[in-house]
């Protein structure tokens, strides 16, 4: 992990701000979602991108039955469903 030099504190409410420099870097706009992870001891927060539940991509999304499932994958399922 690098550092950035930057600290900030948390506020009264658990809240810390994400420098501008980050978010433009990082192409975070008002209001995205934000994925936060665990590891180890230490929070990492990622910009969230819904993926494919089977093969986790982020490209070419469809819903299939109230998932959202890549191309490929839901080719893999149409030619399953025709082969039964």
């Amino acid at each position: 992990m690098k550092s950035t030099g930057i600290i900030r504190r948390l506020d009264e409410l658990g809240r810390v701000v994400i420098p501008i420099e980050l978010r433009n870097k990082f192409d975070i706009a008002e209001k995205d979602p934000i994925e936060i992870y665990v590891d180890g001891s230490n929070i990492i927060l990622k910009k969230f991108e819904p993926n494919c539940i089977f093969c986790g991509s982020s490209k070419k999304l469809k819903e299939y039955k109230g998932k959202l499932v890549c191309e490929k994958c839901l080719e893999k399922l149409t030619n399953m469903k025709t082969q039964n």
